[in-house]
């Protein structure tokens, strides 16, 4: 649907918060805590941006864009043209990182703006009086989004921050809140990669795979060791080769196969593609671990066989 800018925040030097509404005054669709949504640029460009309202609301959606120095066109076109009053549009909210309702207790780790998920999961949290805690890491004091809002809110009491830390310390303060947290806590982390591993290696000792849940909005980088191997097409009997400083969707595209693609990054699933033979090494933030089984995102997984077989 199309939607309107209704107001921008500058947060910090690198952040702007954005209030979409919908351009024909109509109710937006509803959503869960840890969704993201869709927003497609004039000129055609689309990204995907965590909601992050404080109670979801069918009036507003609000997003936060970090400036990325090395935009694709999304993050400079909202921070350098976008002002309130603009159109764009906008798709229904997709969530694949969800809270676990069943879980006894939660820990959030947010990096940077990967507090945009997390912030919406803990407002949820708080008003369901469910147990958790906010950590909240980032380079400086003054480079926090919704610093204001953790302080002077009911996450207040909950909630940590954590700046200019080395890698050294911030391993430190991550064991001090695993260990903290009691059995049974489900663990939830989004931000730079490097961050993310350091939780996620910890957390998984701690509680183990399945209570570790993480997003991210960045492609991974290339792996030290990837291999090349062959794309083998089902439908047409092809075979793609797929360098390993190149993407298999990449490479697909190159080919000249049809198949749509949004993110390029992992986390949409538009570019879902049916695996029939080989293995896949996946490296998304979309599929749950049963999906894994059938299917890859050629946008940022591999092969861990020479030759991996799909449904194209």
């Amino acid at each position: 649907m199309k939607a309107v800018i209704r107001s921008i925040v500058h947060a910090t030097p690198e952040v702007r918060i954005l209030e979409l509404a919908a351009a024909d005054g109509g109710a937006l669709p509803t959503y869960e805590p840890g969704a993201h949504l869709d927003v497609t640029l004039p000129g055609g460009i689309t990204r995907q941006y965590s909601l992050c309202c404080a109670v979801p609301s069918p009036e507003r959606y609000r997003i936060a864009v970090k400036r990325e120095p090395q935009s694709r066109g999304g993050s400079s076109w909202l921070h350098d043209v976008a002002a309130e009053g603009a159109h764009v549009e906008i798709g229904t909210p997709r969530n694949a990182f969800a809270l676990v309702d069943e879980a006894p207790s939660h820990l959030l780790f947010a990096g940077g703006i990967g507090i945009t998920p997390v912030l919406s999961m803990a407002h949820a949290l708080a008003r369901r009086a469910v147990p958790f805690r906010l950590a909240v890491f980032a380079r400086a004091a003054g480079l926090v989004p919704f610093a204001d809002e953790l302080e002077g809110s009911p996450l207040g009491p909950f909630s940590s921050v954590h700046c200019a830390l080395g890698p050294e310390e911030t391993g430190e303060r991550i064991d001090a809140l695993l260990a903290a947290a009691p059995d049974g806590t489900h663990v939830y982390a989004c931000g730079p990669a490097a961050f993310m591993d350091a939780v996620t290696t910890r957390a998984v000792a701690r509680f183990g795979a399945d209570a570790v849940h993480t997003e991210s909005f960045g492609a991974p980088a290339p792996a030290a060791g990837d291999r090349p191997f062959i794309l083998r097409l089902l439908q047409s009997g092809r075979e793609v080769p797929v360098p390993p400083d190149r993407s298999a969707l990449a490479c697909l595209q190159d080919a000249g196969v049809d198949i749509e693609s949004s993110c390029e990054v992992g986390v949409c699933g538009t570019c879902l593609t049916r695996v029939r033979g080989g293995e896949a090494d996946h490296r998304d933030s979309y599929l749950t671990t049963a999906e894994r089984a059938g299917c890859f995102l050629p946008c940022v997984s591999r092969a861990r066989t020479p030759v991996l077989e799909i449904d194209l």
